[in-house]
């Protein structure tokens, strides 16, 4: 067994001493934070203010800015308050948290030490209903009727087309490096499937910084050219939401990954 400083983000004050529990690195986030107990987005070298457009990629540019080279090299990992690495998926209404405890990912497996990531287990895009996609474009769907029948049409591109703006990432992917603009734009126009909730592990500093090398001057690209003036859900955090989307396919190209469950489990239930 290896030793994984696994980074636990929240938005909620009462989950800092649930968190130090575990023995994950308490990260705070948003303007309900008070206490000095957690890492914050907000001191130094910063972009915490686009927290709202951002999401967690506000903490993961602070880390790469200020803090990273002040830890140790080992295994780094990232969870969210609601979402968790586990073996199994988490029942809803269980509110021990001693059994929470054993069951979540707290130290990296001999079986993980012959990988360089862990990512999470895919999520297909057509387990979403069919009344969903034409709720958010039914005339997109009605000038491609193939849409309704040929489920491996409705790539990543096309549900990113629909849930965050028609043609936005493809706005984006012209403004990545000519290195990795082909092989994105094949990885979004050809899979059903992605790696969700921006949440990943790897195993050095070293690997850590030639993501966020990649991903944090692309992000600025398209910041320059969609803004911060975004309103709806599906567009103010567009920035979270083409983060996600890259992450996947920057780990599955760059290193030698496994996928692990990322379970829904709110710390809340055990307030």
């Amino acid at each position: 067994m290896s030793k994984l400083k696994m980074f636990c983000i929240t938005i909620r004050d009462q989950d800092l001493d649930l968190i130090k529990s575990i023995g994950y690195i308490p990260v705070g986030l948003g303007d309900n934070i008070t206490s000095k107990g957690f890492l914050r987005d907000n001191n130094q070298i910063n972009i915490s203010s686009k927290n709202p457009f951002y999401g967690e990629y506000t903490f993961h540019y602070w880390l790469w800015k200020n803090y990273l080279d002040e830890l140790e090299d080992g295994w780094f990992g990232f969870c969210q308050y609601r979402k968790f690495w586990s073996s199994e998926i988490l029942l809803e209404d269980d509110t021990n948290f001693n059994n929470f405890k054993k069951k979540i990912k707290t130290k990296i497996s001999d079986d993980d030490n012959n990988f360089e990531s862990i990512i999470g287990e895919t999520i297909n895009i057509n387990q979403f209903k069919l009344s969903k996609f034409l709720k958010k474009n039914f005339f997109k769907m009605l000038k491609k009727p193939t849409l309704f029948f040929n489920k491996h049409k409705r790539t990543i591109k096309f549900h990113f087309d629909l849930m965050h703006g028609d043609g936005n990432l493809s706005k984006a992917i012209n403004l990545l490096e000519q290195t990795e603009k082909e092989d994105f734009s094949n990885f979004v126009n050809k899979n059903v499937s992605f790696n969700p909730h921006n949440m990943f592990i790897c195993n050095s500093k070293g690997l850590l910084k030639k993501y966020y090398s990649s991903v944090f001057p692309w992000l600025e690209r398209c910041e320059n050219e969609f803004g911060l003036n975004l309103e709806g859900y599906g567009l103010k955090r567009l920035y979270g939401f083409l983060a996600e989307r890259y992450m996947s396919y920057w780990f599955k190209k760059y290193t030698n990954y496994k996928t692990q469950i990322i379970t829904f489990k709110d710390l809340s239930d055990f307030y």
